[in-house]
């Protein structure tokens, strides 16, 4: 029997102790947004620093950040074998609406094929499925390749120290290749590499009235309504398009060549499936793009958020003195986040009537990532993928922001491979999440492959 098959023999005896450790882990509240639960974050580093060490990963530890703390492991035994970087990150997304979950969001319950619990599929799952991969793989013989592992408290919020913690320790994560289990497949039985990210804008809209909440009947139709000119001035920010109409905002957005149409029409991401997925009444968005292209290929703005004046039970005739929204922008080579806060002022100082008082905040930033397709790390997890699924990965450019993937290949000249069991349907960021269990079985599989194909 090879050393893959002895190693997936492995993996396959120990699935349920496996299922039964990830449960272990969920049940640790590592919610990095709230500072209340800042014990439960260093907790999770704890369990995942001492479970490698377990499985035999050298010289692990915890590394400061100014936050919450990195997770360093290496297993460095092959002089002149590649060595792969594997990230990951143990924080979970706040939980509320809590009253929306059906079970207990950091007590794991299994029902079918599919286990239920904060982190499951995004993404203490994942990055335990790399990790069971292997422990898989050291307890047949040597492992064929060098390992470093970067596992971080702060990806839910932005990864916010790590632009200054990288730049500190650039060769300590020095590496040929990282495999990032931090993104998904399109269906379970469609394997994907994603090999490309949109950066992230965010900011918070802030407009200012009178010095205090009017009465409405007094003072409604002779002074402004901060929140009226705040929607006035969102709506402004698309046409009838759905195109955002800040100034500048296209000026460096990258075309979409004719080749990147004809690769994304290959997907099975079709008008009808994204009705599906979301619920909603119909689609929206640049006529000229197809779905699909809309959400990996072209930038966008949307709020987030929006508070003003009385929300709770019954009736408060008032004009509120203040209106806030949060707005973020999803943003495409070559777009620089920090020129799309210029923009967003800019488009202030046009549009907002001398009746109200207005500012603008940037929150957080991310830089937007492109793979290099033709590199031996894509082609390894192409191959692995190819041998567990028994057909071609997909390939496509993701949605989503993952800032550490654009820092590791800016400040440490790594590229990343994103792939993933996370399914559309997994409910990430939502109430009841979930993780389909025979996905994240195959992916061990795929990871453990993975590694055999790097030698």
């Amino acid at each position: 029997m090879s050393d893959v098959n002895k190693a997936i023999e492995y993996a396959h005896e120990n699935h349920e102790r496996f299922l039964t450790e990830l449960s272990e882990f969920i049940k640790i509240e590592s919610i990095s947004a709230d500072d209340t639960q800042k014990d439960k974050v260093t907790e999770a580093a704890k369990w995942v620093a001492a479970h490698l060490r377990k499985i035999g990963i050298e010289n692990v530890k915890l590394m400061d950040t100014g936050g919450h703390p990195i997770v360093y492991g290496d297993y460095i035994k092959k002089p002149g074998a590649p060595t792969i970087l594997i990230y990951g990150h143990y924080d979970v997304q706040p939980v509320d609406p809590i009253e929306l979950w059906e079970t207990p969001p950091f007590e794991t319950s299994v029902k079918g094929d599919y286990i239920f619990g904060r982190g499951t599929s995004d993404m203490k799952g994942q990055m335990m499925a790399t990790i069971n991969a292997v422990e898989a793989v050291l307890k047949i013989g040597e492992f064929p390749i060098n390992l470093k592992f970067l596992l971080e408290g702060e990806e839910e919020i932005g990864s916010k120290n790590l632009p200054a913690f990288l730049p500190a320790n650039a060769d300590l994560f020095k590496a040929d290749f990282c495999l990032n289990p931090d993104a998904g497949m399109i269906s379970p039985s469609e394997p994907t590499i994603t090999f490309g990210l949109r950066g992230l804008a965010y900011f918070e809209v802030h407009v200012y009235g009178p010095a205090q909440d009017l009465h409405s009947g007094m003072y409604g139709g002779t002074v402004h309504n901060p929140a009226q000119a705040l929607a006035e001035l969102i709506a402004g920010m698309h046409d009838a398009n759905g195109t955002v109409t800040l100034p500048g905002f296209y000026d460096s957005v990258r075309a979409v060549t004719e080749k990147e149409r004809e690769e994304t029409e290959k997907l099975p991401t079709t008008p009808e499936s994204y009705l599906q997925q979301t619920g909603a009444p119909a689609l929206w968005g640049e006529k000229e793009y197809t779905p699909a292209l809309r959400t990996g290929a072209r930038p966008t703005l949307d709020v987030n958020g929006l508070l003003s004046g009385w929300t709770g039970a019954g009736t408060k005739t008032i004009l509120p003195a203040k209106a806030m929204a949060k707005i973020s922008c999803r943003l495409v080579p070559d777009q620089d986040p920090s020129e799309i806060y210029n923009q967003l002022v800019k488009y202030m100082e046009i549009n907002v009537p001398e009746t109200i008082n207005w500012e603008v905040k940037e929150l957080n930033k991310s830089p937007w990532s492109i793979t290099n397709l033709d590199t031996n790390g894509i082609r390894a997890l192409h191959k692995a993928m190819e041998s567990v699924w028994g057909c071609a990965p997909l390939y496509r450019r993701e949605g989503g922001s993952i800032g550490v993937v654009a820092m590791l290949q800016n400040i440490c000249g790594v590229e990343s491979g994103l792939v993933g069991g996370s399914l559309p349907e997994d409910n990430i960021h939502s109430p009841n999440e979930r993780m389909h269990i025979p996905t994240w079985h195959k992916n061990i599989d795929a990871f453990i492959h993975f590694f055999f194909n790097m030698k």
